[in-house]
């Protein structure tokens, strides 16, 4: 066939939809400076993640997405066999995950938050208002999982040591995190002129200023979460990271956090999920080519 004569492909659904989700963990991870994540500078307070690690775990959790957009696409509604077949698939999808990072958690906490909003995009892709898709990714969450290990994780621990929402329970509210505090924000900085990198990076600090995060709690307990709380209302307080008092904080704020070895993990997540929200409302190529 002559060269002029190909045709781009095009894609599925289901196909955009990972895509879109897989970018929104590779537009996580690349945002810097983020205070004692992995970023584009180093590897914040994590002695077993780089940059690199993260790329490539985002990339290996593409086919699980794929395949929790084409669960809700066949099973059409919300109920039981598509929260069981989302559970199935993202235990599967951890596992490569695992798999290609050595045994390292680099996102097991964004295949449950954007999994189930991948699968809630899928249900109904005309409606994809963030707090529509949100709800419907609630209503999947509530689901028990007849099949789900009885083992709580690390951060389900820490949650129901400190008497906290942990992620489970943030995404049965829908999102609550994203929906009131990161996505206004980046809508807020954007029109303010900050610059999209900015704009994301205010975004992650709204989220933080109130997340009850388990992965610090869990790596530094109540200090270092009041540390990531307070701290972060400080840099929106200055200005955000435009400004040149918020960067002085948002410096102050990262050299804290390393010292308590307290990593927003949870925060991170989050980010992920208010990205890949924030492309499916403005409508970023999820129709376009579209079989």
């Amino acid at each position: 066939m002559h060269a002029f004569n190909l045709q781009p492909k095009k894609i599925s659904l289901a196909e955009r939809l990972a895509d879109m989700a897989v970018d929104a963990l590779i537009d996580e991870a690349d945002l810097s400076p983020k205070p004692a994540l992995v970023d584009r500078r180093g590897n914040g307070a994590h002695t077993d993640l780089h940059l690199g690690l993260m790329h490539a775990s985002a990339l290996s959790l593409w086919p699980a997405f794929k395949e929790m957009a084409d669960a809700a696409l066949g099973c059409g509604e919300i109920g039981l066999p598509l929260r069981e077949a989302l559970g199935r698939i993202g235990r599967e999808g951890e596992a490569a995950m695992l798999a290609t990072t050595n045994g390292v958690n680099t996102h097991r906490g964004a295949i449950w938050a954007l999994g189930l909003l991948v699968a809630a995009a899928a249900l109904e892709p005309e409606s994809s208002v963030a707090s529509a898709v949100t709800l419907r990714a609630a209503r999947l969450a509530l689901l028990n999982d007849r099949y789900a290990p009885q083992s709580l994780s690390h951060g389900a621990q820490v949650a129901q040591r400190y008497g906290v929402r942990g992620a489970r329970e943030e995404a049965q509210l829908a999102f609550p995190a994203v929906t009131g505090l990161g996505l206004p924000q980046l809508k807020r900085s954007r029109a303010a002129g900050a610059g999209e990198q900015n704009a994301r990076l205010d975004a992650l600090l709204a989220i933080m200023t109130t997340l009850a995060d388990t992965c610090v709690l869990y790596r530094a307990g109540e200090k270092g979460l009041q540390a990531m709380q307070s701290g972060a209302k400080a840099v929106l307080d200055a200005g955000g990271s435009a400004s040149l008092g918020g960067r002085r904080q948002l410096h102050a704020l990262d050299q804290q956090l390393i010292a308590l070895n307290a990593s927003p993990g949870g925060a991170a997540d989050l980010l992920a999920a208010c990205l890949f929200l924030d492309r499916i409302e403005r409508g970023d190529g999820l129709f376009p080519g579209v079989c």
